[in-house]
């Protein structure tokens, strides 16, 4: 069996008495040394260690690099990098390679030398952005404090997850970073991931600061009297890696810290697809109907998903046999591939102690995680007692992507089409010590049993004629019984802290697996707790890879750490059946999209836990088709939510995804714009698109679905009005009528009335050429959907002037062969059509309506004259008949 190579560290001295916080002297800054490019240089303890929550460290080191014009990378660490910092196997740090100098850089670095204090100015007008004057750095070995001072009440977005306010509070608020599991979404609460990045707006230009830091900690934003305005990080470990990202606009902050985490990944057109899933769906026969249901509901299903329902005895990599059997599970497969949809099933990282299959070949690769005496970690877990791959170990990889490859086999296996994992921040049910985790295996914790084993149904269409139950007998669920290392020093109190961060479930050891646990290389949980979740969406991604090499893996992840976007997406886990969780996902949607670049992100539509109602369905199902990833998924304690199951949510539903489909290649175009450079052109927050529009500051629950498609949903319950703002600066255009429409008075607000539950408000930005899908509601797939017509829909700006773009490929390759980027232009009643034209999509472009602005400059009168276009939408509709050989112009 394979083990682990410690290097023994230093183990701390005994710390002198602990002294009050307030007491600890600073550091003072000596052997400056400066370049045009860079500062360097040698902190001190400037005096007596305080040792309040561990013991001071003497020595610091001071790396400051101007590494672009745009990007100030500053950090501060122990002079023997023995303290831990994150592995560059999981977050790459941007090149060493330094392209700016102080002289080029939009940042100053400025600083004080005793006590050493910092602060990072604007060089355009020495406006300072962080300044941590006032109060000291203190550095100990489980406690790490620095404090920036902040102008009153600021503006401030991200450092999530969690379901507080858009725009951050900014008195006595924390933000604590710590992934924990978190039914039903509690406010002011650490939730699933962490990231630890901000952007600040001031006057009408943005900032953005990250912290590459994955130890848990408190950010807390707060003013008094004494202290003023500020924002204090307050870590349990790591270094001070910090990246100062210059804007000036919003935009250019997120490409920014693109440039920092690295870029989204592309993901596969089928994706963006309707999805279907609930826990609770007690056989492959069940989940075979409501695939069936859906299409006689004619509401198109892309994608059906299948919980842990599937799994004998929640075991992660099995079969229930008499549930889900290989056999009914690959004609299952077989029936939505023939019919161009989709299947993925849900995995848990856990291995459990009585699947011997995968437990034996784990642990003869030695690759689960090992406790202090080097035996095998066991905790509780669904299946009962169970142990975790330890993602460090190098035979990790290799393990996993064994499973994925031999369980997900497209001949012997469940021909998935993606991955979902799941309680992986990680999850763990036996409280510490944990002395006997079988026997609270026993106990509890099990999740609510299926019904009984059905032994009758009526056959189903389509499917094999022996799709039949497998017998009578009920499953009943059981519990079977060195130096410069930088992988974090020694001697510390893992799993009690002295500084106590306010995570929401209490210790760090509770729900999750204990931080003291060594895993290979050095390295202990309580300083990569955060970044579990990330080593596996990557192993996953590996793993998906070597069995299909050629497509893009699609993973949806539930706990995240920053840079996760380059490895997959998200959902926003076990939201509720209630108005508030509506509200929320429109929040969590912006901040994973456009700050934490996660664009790939979506919550569970009409809630996850409770049940939810008929008309708040309704309202969710129109709302969740203007998310990236669009699901339907219940708890088992919930009642069925399907769309189909009533007559107003059906309605909707088939409304909301005919929208969608008219724009998804619109939204494929503006997802793959993001892959590109990390510009957030996905889901995207009201002051990216104005940052000089103070009242857009405020603005939570609108947002732009890609860069010209302005959705603002209802957002008061029972309500059928809507009052939505629409900033001066543009026009717009009803997304449903193609009418332009005015603000109501001197506001720049819109009050709408009558706004039914089979209605959202969607708007059209002026200046904007969208690409639609002909006949989108014939559609049952992405697939057929491919197969249809383009039209182009045109709203011009107040002078008559639009633009657009198209992005085509295969839809699913890593590498494609060949693509196709349009970029259209229209002025004044001529359209023209250039770019590149590699990738033939078998389609055409077969008509344009141009939306009048009210101008006579706006529609020059000719084409076919006004009237509606395939959609309903009022304007100058021009017939036409061109493909994708080359570039074209025609008048409208």
């Amino acid at each position: 069996m394979l083990w682990r190579s410690v290097l023994v560290l230093p183990i701390l001295g005994v710390a002198a008495a602990a002294a009050s916080i307030d007491e600890c002297p600073g550091y003072t800054l000596r052997n400056v040394a400066e370049s045009d490019s860079q500062i360097t240089g040698d902190l001190i303890l400037a005096g007596s260690a305080c040792n309040t929550y561990g013991e001071d460290l003497n020595n610091l080191k001071l790396l400051v690099e101007y590494q672009t014009d745009s990007r100030l990378h500053v950090k501060i660490y122990d002079a023997k990098e023995q303290v831990y910092q994150i592995p560059k196997s999981i977050l790459v740090p941007p090149s060493g390679q330094r392209d700016s100098s102080s002289q080029r850089s939009d940042l100053v670095f400025e600083y004080t030398k005793n006590p050493f204090s910092f602060a990072v100015q604007r060089s355009s007008n020495r406006e300072t952005i962080f300044n941590t004057s006032g109060t000291n750095l203190i550095f100990e070995s489980q406690y790490v404090r620095l404090r920036t001072s902040l102008p009153q009440n600021p503006n401030i977005y991200g450092l999530g997850e969690d379901s507080d306010s858009f725009r951050r509070e900014t008195t006595d608020y924390t933000r604590t970073l710590w992934n924990t599991g978190q039914a039903f979404l509690p406010t002011h609460s650490n939730l699933y991931g962490s990231h630890p990045v901000y952007i600040e707006m001031r006057n009408g230009q943005a900032h953005g600061v990250f912290l590459s830091n994955s130890n848990g900690m408190d950010i807390k934003i707060n003013q008094t009297a004494e202290d003023g305005q500020y924002l204090e990080y307050n870590t349990l470990g790591g270094v001070l890696d910090f990246y100062f990202m210059a804007g000036p606009a919003p935009a250019d902050v997120a490409r920014q810290y693109a440039g920092v985490v690295g870029i989204p990944v592309q993901q596969s057109y089928w994706t963006y697809g309707f999805h279907q899933c609930k826990y609770g769906y007690q056989d492959v026969m069940y989940v075979a109907e409501v695939v069936y249901n859906y299409s006689q509901a004619k509401i198109p299903l892309e994608t059906m998903w299948t919980d842990i329902d599937y799994m004998d005895l929640r075991r992660t990599w099995t079969l229930d046999p008499e549930r889900f059997s290989l056999h009914k599970m690959q004609e299952l497969v077989a029936y939505l591939h023939n019919h161009d949809q989709q299947y993925i099933l849900m995995v848990d990282p856990p291995v459990s102690l009585n699947d011997s299959t995968s437990y034996d070949t784990a642990s003869d690769a030695g690759v689960l995680i090992k406790n202090n005496d080097g035996s095998t970690f066991v905790a509780t877990m669904w299946p009962g007692a169970v142990s975790y791959v330890d993602w460090f170990h190098p035979n990790a990889q290799s393990f996993w992507t064994g499973q994925i490859k031999s369980f997900f086999d497209d001949q012997s296996g469940v021909g998935v089409d993606g991955m979902w994992i799941d309680m992986n921040e990680p999850a763990n049910f036996c409280g510490y010590p944990c002395s006997n985790p079988v026997e609270v295996a026993i106990q509890g914790n099990d999740p609510p049993a299926p019904p009984p084993l059905r032994t009758t149904w009526d056959p189903l269409p389509g499917f094999p004629s022996d799709f039949q139950p497998p017998g009578s007998n009920s499953r009943i669920m059981r519990r079977d019984t060195s130096s410069a290392n930088m992988t974090g020093l020694s001697g510390r109190n893992l799993n009690n802290p002295g500084y106590t961060i306010a995570n929401g479930v209490g210790p760090l050891t509770v729900g999750t697996i204990w931080p003291e646990l060594p895993e290979y290389g050095g390295y202990v949980q309580y300083d990569t707790h955060n970044l579990y979740a990330s080593y596996m969406i990557e192993a996953s991604r590996q793993g998906l890879l070597a069995r299909r090499p050629s497509e893009r893996p699609f993973i949806i992840s539930r706990s995240t750490f920053a840079g996760d976007g380059i490895r997959g997406g998200h959902w926003t886990g076990d939201n509720a059946s209630i108005w508030a969780h509506y509200l929320l996902s429109i929040v969590q949607n912006m901040e994973f999209a456009s700050i934490f670049q996660i664009p790939m992100v979506g919550a569970d539509v009409c809630g996850f836990n409770d049940n939810t109602t008929e008309t708040l369905c309704a309202r969710w199902a129109m709302l969740g088709a203007w998310y990236p990833f669009y699901r339907n998924h219940a708890d088992i304690t919930a009642n069925y939510q399907e769309f189909y199951r009533w007559p107003l949510v059906t309605e909707a539903a088939q409304k909301a995804i005919t929208a969608r489909f008219q724009v998804l290649d619109y939204f494929y175009t503006a997802f793959y714009q993001q892959t590109v450079d990390g510009s957030p052109t996905t889901i995207i927050p009201l002051f990216f698109e104005y940052p000089n529009d103070p009242t857009t500051l405020d603005i939570s629950y609108q947002f732009f679905f890609g860069p010209s498609i302005l959705v603002s949903p209802v957002t008061t319950e029972s309500s059928e009005s809507v009052s939505l703002y629409l900033p001066p600066q543009d026009i717009f255009y009803d997304f449903w009528t193609g009418e332009r429409v005015k603000p109501n008075g001197d506001s720049n607000t819109l009050n709408l009335d009558n706004v039914t539950y089979t209605d959202i408000p969607v708007h059209i930005r002026g200046g904007s050429i969208i690409p639609l899908r002909a006949d989108a509601g014939n559609a049952n797939t992405t697939a057929a959907l491919r197969t249809h017509d383009f039209e182009l829909l045109i709203a011009p700006d107040v002078d008559g002037r639009a633009t657009g773009s198209l992005y085509l490929d295969d839809g699913k390759s890593i590498k494609p062969d060949r693509t196709s980027y349009l970029q259209f232009t229209y002025d004044s009643g001529h359209l023209s059509v250039n770019g590149t034209f590699d990738y033939d999509p078998g389609v055409g472009f077969k008509g344009v309506t141009v939306l009048s602005n009210g101008n006579q400059n706006g529609v020059n009168g000719g084409g076919n004259g006004t009237g509606t276009d395939s959609y309903g939408r009022i304007g100058l509709v021009r017939q036409i008949d061109e493909g994708f050989s080359g570039g074209w112009e025609v008048d409208v």
